[in-house]
């Protein structure tokens, strides 16, 4: 079958869908526009950065001189980005949008579970390619567990929803699904955004031309992957996939922000009173 994953590059990247077409949250900033005007303003001022991000490095970036260069007030600035910091989110949310269309586009045809997969991971590293000199700084940030910019977070459901559907795609589009459980379906989406996100750590510290090295990871590892996968639908690997999917649910999703699949706690009896609940308040999460 011809692979249609040659890198020709991915459409320049449009906003995301505005308020009222799908997206009910706009990470990035304190402010969600509401006109067309307000929203070309917060692209402008998100592509502006992400320029000069390219051209001086983030450290040497200020949010005055994205400002200048903008054209638009320092006020104005930090009306749709609270700070400098805050345009990694703007950043991760138009670039999971741009990486959706493009693999969309590449895996149109392609029913080969195996395939479509290496084409959304390869779509990844070319919609990301132009950003890979900052990469380490965007790591640095995100990488902090408590920091609402990490890609684990609640506050980056809207970007990573998008992420994980385009995962569901991959899978509801291939020759495999039909065959596997049901319910290690619905969990393979969430499992494979987070497949992506070991390819995004090994991309940050590749410094091999053109992270050829997570290139060949990714031609290596996905078919791997793929045939894993398969051999979960034979019955003698049932008892198996019964187990991972308890794990899964248990200690691995509960960690992605709003995507998490949380069991109800059995009722208490009449003799029992209820338990309270064990450790320290739950920290409440910033609007």
């Amino acid at each position: 079958m011809e692979d249609n994953s040659s890198r020709n590059g991915p459409p320049a990247p449009g906003p995301p869908p505005a308020a009222g077409e799908g997206a009910e949250e706009l990470p990035g900033g304190r402010a969600r526009p509401k006109t067309g005007k307000s929203e070309q303003t917060r692209a402008l001022i998100l592509d502006t950065a992400m320029r000069l991000f390219r051209e001086r490095g983030y450290d040497r970036t200020t949010m005055r001189a994205i400002a200048q260069e903008a054209g638009v007030s320092v006020g104005n600035a930090y009306y749709y980005f609270e700070s400098k910091e805050f345009l990694i989110q703007g950043f991760y949310d138009q670039m999971t949008y741009a990486h959706a269309l493009d693999a969309a586009a590449r895996m149109a045809g392609e029913q080969d579970f195996d395939v479509r997969l290496r084409i959304a991971l390869e779509s990844w590293l070319d919609c990301a390619a132009d950003y890979h000199g900052f990469a380490a700084q965007f790591f640095r940030t995100a990488a902090d567990p408590d920091s609402s910019l990490s890609p684990f977070s609640h506050e980056s459901h809207p970007a990573r929803a998008t992420a994980v559907d385009l995962f569901r795609d991959v899978l509801a589009g291939s020759e495999l699904a039909p065959k596997l459980d049901p319910e290690l379906a619905d969990l393979l989406p969430d499992l494979l955004w987070l497949h992506l996100m070991v390819v995004v750590l090994y991309w940050v510290f590749d410094r091999t031309p053109d992270t050829e090295r997570t290139r060949e990871f990714v031609r290596r590892s996905t078919p791997l992957v793929a045939r894993l996968i398969a051999l979960s639908r034979h019955r003698v690997f049932r008892p198996m996939v019964r187990d991972a999917k308890g794990l899964i649910q248990d200690f691995i999703l509960p960690t992605i922000g709003r995507t998490a699949v949380t069991r109800p706690a059995p009722a208490p009896s009449a003799a029992e009173p209820a338990a309270a609940p064990a450790g320290k308040p739950a920290r409440r999460r910033r609007a």
